[in-house]
């Protein structure tokens, strides 16, 4: 697996992804509580879904797994990354 650049607060469309990734088409958003709220979800999938039209693909983890898992969510990211370097590079 080669070194992939991420850029932080990353302005696609109208919108702006947590991380994203340009040469994997990745955007990772980290959730926290707010979140959860009824209004900021649905905003969420809307907006996940109008990038997604432009091929680009999302991983979404919560705060508490980026505090109390940090090595699952690398190793899910790192997993992520090799079945896209499979799929792109037989």
């Amino acid at each position: 697996m080669k070194g992939y650049d991420f850029h932080r607060q990353k302005p696609l469309l109208n919108y702006i992804v947590d991380f994203y990734c340009h040469e994997l088409n990745l955007a990772i958003e980290i959730d926290g509580i707010t979140h959860y709220e009824e209004d900021v979800a649905v905003n969420d999938i809307v907006r996940q879904h109008e990038i997604e039209k432009f091929g680009v693909s999302f991983l979404r983890f919560t705060n508490e797994a980026i505090y109390k898992n940090m090595p699952g969510v690398l190793q899910a990211i790192e997993e992520w990354i090799l079945d896209f370097e499979k799929k792109t590079h037989p």
